[in-house]
């Protein structure tokens, strides 16, 4: 603050100096200097003597384009300034493809593919030198896309259904060869999803249900035929029973009266014989002193009645001389 004589007063008096613009030169200097220290950067981060390839990949090296013999495993690697790493995932990866397929009967599927393949390492450097980082895409995503539609196409729509591991494998059978000639190995197929359309969806569930109702029928009738076979089977098993039982007790019937016919003609049997042998003993026991000893000794004493012979005689009748 400084006193004015003239208008005798006080009066500020600002003490700071105005700054200057820094000049042209200086600023192209700063310029240039910043280009430069970028420009280091990126020299050293494109031909740095030093790579690290991380786990479960491969360094693929190239210099000048040209894709080397020789690759870098997982780790730290001092390099050519002058060749550039190209890592490649050596790990199991996994795409999954939404696509569209027919049948054979043309009916329209929506389908969810998933593809497990991976990259061998000795493999790396020939599919980067010929297909390059977009191999998935490039080369694998249409044939996993056509395989599928090819294999659909072999069914209809109805054995679609439930078929999903027989169409995996058979799409892992025409993908695998075709991806091993690029290195890349396909490890696994699976179908996730097969949904049709509505139309389809309701016609099929009203063919099942038809086919169960007649199932149900089929099997009641079934059941009810073997009741009547059973029911006749017994019958028929009952009256061979009683067939059988009435045969039974008609031959035992038989067996005794045979039976009691041969014991009563065995018994007749043995009494003629006995009275056979019995009048053979008394014939051959008779003689003629026997038979007149029988005779009287049986003799009551009376005289005949009547006599008479072969010759005419007169008939008397002794009756009253016996008197």
């Amino acid at each position: 603050m400084e006193y004015n004589s003239e208008t005798q007063s006080f009066q500020y008096r600002s003490t700071h100096t105005p700054k200057k613009s820094p000049s042209p030169k200086k600023t192209i200097i700063l310029v240039l200097l910043a280009v430069a220290v970028i420009a280091v950067l990126i020299f050293l981060a494109s031909f740095s003597p030093f790579v690290t390839i991380p786990t479960g990949h491969t360094g693929v090296v190239t210099i000048f384009g040209h894709v080397e013999d020789y690759t870098y495993e997982a780790g730290f690697h001092v390099k050519n300034p002058m060749a550039r790493v190209i890592i490649m995932d050596n790990r199991t990866q996994k795409q999954s493809v939404p696509l569209q397929a027919f049948s054979s009967d043309i009916q329209q599927v929506q389908v969810v593919a998933t593809v497990n393949f991976n990259v061998p390492r000795d493999a790396a450097p020939a599919l980067y030198g010929n297909v390059g980082l977009a191999y998935y895409e490039q080369i694998m995503l249409p044939r996993v896309q056509e395989s599928v539609k090819a294999v659909f196409a072999r069914y209809s729509a109805e054995k679609l259904i439930g078929a999903r591991a027989t169409l995996a494998s058979q799409v892992t059978e025409i993908l695998a060869p075709e991806m091993e000639q690029y290195g890349i190995v396909v490890t696994a197929v699976s179908i996730e999803d097969v949904d049709f359309t509505d139309a389809f969806t309701d016609a099929v569930e009203a063919k099942q249900v038809a086919e169960q109702t007649k199932l149900k029928t089929e099997i009641e009738q079934a059941q009810q035929l073997v009741v009547a076979e059973t029911d006749a089977q017994r019958r028929i098993i009952a009256a061979n029973a009683d067939a059988q039982e009435r045969a039974i007790l008609a031959e035992a019937d038989a067996s005794v009266k045979q039976i009691e016919a041969d014991a009563a003609a065995y018994a007749v049997k043995v009494q003629a014989e006995a009275e056979a042998e019995a009048n053979q003993l008394i014939a051959d026991s008779l003689t003629e002193q026997l038979v007149r000893y029988k005779e009287i000794s049986q003799w009551d004493g009376a005289l005949p009645n009547v006599y008479g012979g072969s010759e005419p005689l007169p008939i008397i009748d002794m009756t009253d001389a016996a008197q």
